[in-house]
C-alpha cells in the first residue's frame, strides 16, 4: 500500500522535522552536563571508598573536579562495560524487526526471543526482587540484582503480556524512571566494590607504588621500617628518609605509608609542603 501524500497546501505532520541549531546545542549541553555530573559522582564515590580504606577522608584530600572525573574511568572496566552493553542488547531485542539488515533467520529468532522477554517481563522483575530479598545468594555480585530488575522494566516498555505497547504515566513513564534508578543503583554498587577491592590489592602490594625520598633539615618521627640516615651537620637537608610509599598528593602535602603497611594497625603520615623538606619521587619495586 502506498503512503498517503498530503494534499497541496496541507502541512505534513511528520514529527521528525529538522531541529534548529539552538535546540541541538541545548540538547548537547544538557547531555554533556548529565554525563559530567555522573562521572564526577562515580569518581567521588570510587575515591571515597579507595582512600577510606587507608583511613583518609576524601574532603581532606582536596581533590578537584578533574581529578575525580579521571578516577571515574577506573570504574568503566571490561566486566562492567560488558554487563551494561548486555543490558542494552537485551532491552533492544523486542524492537528487532525481521526486516532488519540481519539474516532473516537470525532476526526472526532474536525478535521471537525479545517478544517472549517482553511478555514475561514481570517474571524477570519478580526474579530480581526475590534476589534482592535473598541478596546473600549472589555474594559479591549484588550489583547484578538491580541490573536484572532494570532489564525486566526496560523490556516491558515494548509490549505487555497482551502484546500491546504500554502508554501513559503509570505504565510507561514510571517504569522507565524506575529502570533508570536501578541502573544508577547497580553502577553505584559496582563503584563501591571496585574502590574497596583496588585499595585492598594496592595495600597488599604497597611496595609497587611510587617511592618517596625525603630530605629534611629536621629529624622526622617516622616509624620502622622507614630508614633514617644522617648525612652530616654541614648540609641544609641533613636527614634522609627512605622506604616510604606515596598514596596521593593532597591539599596539605604528601600522604605516605611505610613499606609493609598494615591496614588494621598502621597510620598514614602526612609530609606537609615545607621549605624545610625536599621530596623526591622514585619508581616502586616491580615484581620479578
Amino acid at each position: 500500500m502506498e503512503d498517503r501524500q498530503p494534499p497541496p497546501g496541507e502541512k505534513s505532520s511528520n514529527r521528525f522535522t529538522e531541529a534548529s541549531p539552538t535546540t541541538v546545542a541545548k540538547t548537547l549541553i544538557a547531555q554533556a552536563s548529565f554525563v559530567a555530573a555522573l562521572l564526577f559522582y562515580l569518581g567521588a564515590l570510587y575515591a571515597s571508598q579507595y582512600y577510606g580504606y587507608f583511613h583518609l577522608s576524601l574532603f581532606a584530600l582536596g581533590l578537584g573536579f578533574t581529578d575525580l572525573v579521571m578516577r571515574s574511568t577506573l570504574v568503566l572496566r571490561t566486566p562492567v562495560m560488558v554487563a551494561f552493553i548486555a543490558v542494552l542488547i537485551i532491552a533492544g531485542l523486542p524492537r528487532i524487526s525481521i526486516d532488519s539488515p540481519l539474516p532473516h533467520r537470525v532476526a526472526r529468532s532474536l525478535s521471537a526471543a525479545g517478544d517472549t522477554l517482553a511478555r514475561f517481563h514481570l517474571v524477570i522483575v519478580a526474579a530480581g526482587l526475590i534476589l534482592l530479598i535473598n541478596f546473600r545468594w549472589v555474594g559479591p555480585y549484588v550489583w547484578v540484582i538491580p541490573l536484572v530488575i532494570a532489564i525486566g522494566l526496560l523490556v516491558g516498555q515494548t509490549r505487555d503480556a497482551k502484546g500491546n505497547r504500554p502508554q501513559g504515566l503509570r505504565r510507561r513513564t514510571l517504569p522507565a524512571l524506575a529502570a533508570g534508578v536501578c541502573l544508577f543503583w547497580s553502577l553505584s554498587l559496582v563503584t563501591v566494590q571496585l574502590g574497596v577491592r583496588d585499595a585492598e590489592r594496592d595495600a597488599r602490594r604497597i611496595t609497587e607504588r611510587t617511592g618517596l625520598l625525603i630530605l629534611s633539615s629536621k629529624r622526622l618521627s617516622l616509624p620502622s621500617p622507614t630508614r633514617e640516615e644522617d648525612l652530616g651537620a654541614g648540609l641544609r637537608h641533613r636527614y634522609r628518609y627512605t622506604n616510604l610509599r606515596l598514596l596521593v598528593e593532597g591539599r596539605d602535602g604528601y600522604y605516605v605509608v611505610p613499606v609493609h603497611w598494615d591496614h588494621t594497625t598502621d597510620p598514614v603520615y602526612v609530609i606537609p609542603h615545607s621549605e624545610d623538606a625536599w621530596v623526591g619521587l622514585a619508581p616502586g619495586v616491580r615484581p620479578a
